[in-house]
């Protein structure tokens, strides 16, 4: 049985469950997550390249972090959990902050999702099981990966366009 998910209304407002892999075979965006940017002081960004095992976007460019928000989870719970999975990351060991809340009506996103910044300039000691590669990229090297038709997860240059916009 895959891992029990809140299902929310247009207000963000649990409305409901379902088992992830259902959520998935109906497509539907009405979930929550959380993606979080690892960023140097030059403004680079850490992007992991996905493990081929991964049931979306197999080896696909990745923002730093993300994660479904589990049933009885809020955000910020689910971003220290998944940080500390993902990244051997404490998110109390490192300043963080949280840069926007967005929404698939208006942000045209693939769920409810907060996204934050973590900053460093350490390459983390990441979960190979979840990533088998990475780079360290600038907001304009990923779109122009993006325009070279390199694979990544849709929400990536979404993302980065609506946080860190190029300076042209």
């Amino acid at each position: 049985m895959s891992e029990i998910l809140d299902l929310v209304n247009e207000n963000d407002e649990v409305v409901g469950q379902m088992e992830r892999d259902l959520v998935y075979a109906k497509h539907l965006s009405n979930l929550r997550v959380i993606n979080a940017f690892l960023v140097s002081d030059e403004g680079k960004i850490w992007v992991p390249k996905r493990a081929a095992s991964k049931r979306v976007f197999p080896l696909g460019l990745d923002m730093s972090v993300g994660g479904h928000v589990e049933t009885g989870e809020d955000y910020d719970v689910t971003f220290a959990r998944e940080t500390m999975e993902e990244l051997n990351i404490d998110t109390q060991k490192l300043p963080w902050r949280l840069l926007g809340k967005l929404n698939p009506h208006e942000h045209h996103t693939s769920a409810f999702m907060q996204v934050y910044e973590i900053r460093s300039n350490e390459t983390p000691n990441y979960n190979t099981g979840d990533f088998v590669g990475y780079e360290w990229l600038s907001p304009e090297e990923i779109l122009e990966k993006k325009k070279a038709g390199v694979y990544m997860k849709d929400d990536l240059p979404r993302l980065v366009r609506i946080f860190y916009p190029p300076t042209a």
